[in-house]
């Protein structure tokens, strides 16, 4: 018996939202900045009962929506294991003296009133040369934390700069996921939509350093010479600091960079960091043992320990102690957990059509290409907050436009900068979404407090939207390069094939 759907009302499709975005008003006002450790967890299972129900109502099966969830779900499933190996690479590195020598040597080069602007340039040139935002937050954006703790900077405006860059290299690296998803789904090559992409991107992060730097100039406190000195020699004090130390880092980079996946090139850097702890921090290692151990049981037992429990250090000096504690795979699940949950709801509105819903509502009332454009790049950010994921922020909106992108002669370069505008650099400003909850886990600073400070991140749907409105740099088809203008016939109109050749 073939089932029949009855396709969803527009208010089949915003019921659930609306219901989301009072709970979880209702969980920041209730529990502040506690509210994504559990809250907004519940908050987004209550929603996805409330969609799997309206589904029911429409005739979908208790099995397809059992269906809907498991695929979404195994679509973070990759996102998981990076965020496990994250966990222990931090532990690690914090063992190794990995990060502590980066923030020692940060201490000594990079002047307070340029900190913020080095922290975003620094982010950018490493995201743009490896390709993964999610990889510069960890290594780089954890070490850049550490300093601005030193140099008594703003931990959120700090988060802010380091996102700021981390995407805005990413957005334009050819070795970035995203990068390649977009003009995949929009059916262009990879450098023409790299190229123009760059007519939102580079003025937006030129927007970015110029504010960054008058932050700097009046935010930054000029910490004295004798309170860094200190700070320095406490981490020399606890921890053996050398440049060689630093190899990890380079090993993971030089894997990123390689092309290597995430997931095997932070778990090889986690590793190189547990052998570097176990061959120069021996102090250290002993003083984490317990009981009567021999040295090589010591090594294994602790650094075992850390990489599901990471560091917790005990010096007498708060400020240090809470500078280089953390880390471990169990410091992960919590992320873990808000990061099922809301794919469960994106997942159940996305199977039983209610997000196909709102979007083929957005297209009816796009009267100008002007209109489109804009509307696309809210769709995706507006996907990014419903369904709590990047990749679909980039796939679903794409999907949905292609077709209407095609209808008005619009070259599909167009569709992909919209949704990297709307969809790649806006994933992080949310709190329950796969790459706010990332960031929240990697930086220990919640998005609701950075996400006023990632400015490159507003700003380029900003300029995305003016441009589109204005109409400048909007391409048609006969404007495309000839290659991609072929390409699209190739695949979008077969029938054509004949008359091209």
């Amino acid at each position: 018996m073939i089932n029949k759907h009855k396709k969803p009302s527009l208010i089949d499709a915003l019921f659930p939202i609306v219901i989301l975005l009072i709970l979880l008003s209702s969980a920041v006002y209730f529990f502040g900045d506690d509210s994504s450790v559990g809250p907004n967890q519940i908050a987004l299972m209550l929603c996805a009962g409330i969609a799997s129900i309206i589904g029911l109502k429409n005739g979908y099966t208790g099995k397809e929506l059992e269906q809907g969830i498991v695929k979404g779900i195994s679509l973070t499933l990759g996102a998981i294991l990076i965020l496990l190996a994250v966990g222990a690479l931090i532990g690690t590195w914090l063992l190794a003296g990995t990060v502590p020598t980066m923030i020692y040597f940060g201490l000594q080069i990079i002047e307070p009133q340029y900190f913020y602007v080095s922290c975003s340039v620094i982010c950018a040139i490493v995201a743009l040369c490896i390709g993964s935002s999610w990889t510069v937050a960890a290594t780089i954006g954890v070490a850049l934390m550490g300093v601005a703790a030193g140099l008594g900077a703003s931990g959120a405006v700090t988060a802010g700069a380091i996102i700021s860059g981390a995407y805005f290299g990413d957005k334009l690296s050819p070795l970035s996921d995203t990068t390649n998803l977009a003009p995949a789904i929009a059916g262009t090559e990879l450098f023409i939509h790299i190229k123009n992409m760059m007519w939102s991107t580079v003025p937006s992060f030129m927007l970015t350093l110029i504010i960054f730097f008058i932050l700097g100039l009046n935010t930054v406190e000029q910490v004295a010479n004798k309170q860094l000195a200190q700070l320095a020699a406490s981490l020399q004090r606890e921890f053996f600091i050398a440049w060689y130390l630093l190899l990890p880092l380079i090993i993971t980079l030089f894997l990123a960079m390689r092309k290597i996946p995430a997931f095997p090139a932070i778990g090889i850097g986690a590793i190189a960091g547990a052998v570097w702890a176990i061959l120069f921090q021996q102090e250290l290692i002993q003083s984490f043992a317990i009981g009567n151990l021999s040295i090589l049981e010591a090594n294994i037992m602790v650094v075992w320990q850390v990489m599901y429990a990471g560091v917790s250090l005990d010096t007498g000096n708060p400020m240090l102690d809470s500078l280089l504690s953390g880390g471990g795979m169990g410091s992960m699940l919590n992320t873990i957990w808000l990061i099922i949950s809301a794919m469960t709801f994106g997942a159940i509105m996305e199977s039983v059509g209610l997000l196909k819903r709102l979007v083929t509502s957005l297209v009816s009332v796009t009267h100008s290409v002007g209109a489109l454009i804009s509307t696309t790049i809210v769709t995706a950010f507006g996907t990014n907050c419903i369904a709590a994921d990047q990749y679909i922020a980039i796939v679903m909106p794409g999907r949905m436009f292609k077709e209407e992108y095609r209808r008005r002669s619009l070259a599909p370069e167009n569709l992909s900068r919209a949704l990297e505008d709307g969809g790649t650099v806006t994933s992080p400003l949310i709190p329950w979404n796969t790459c706010g909850a990332y960031m929240q886990s990697v930086l220990l600073i919640n998005p609701l407090e950075y996400a006023v400070f990632c400015f490159f991140n507003w700003l380029s749907p900003i300029i995305g939207i003016s441009c589109a409105l204005i109409g400048f740099k909007v391409k048609s088809l006969v404007e495309s390069s000839p290659k991609s203008l072929s390409k699209v016939l190739r695949k979008e109109t077969p029938s054509l094939q004949s008359k091209l050749y």
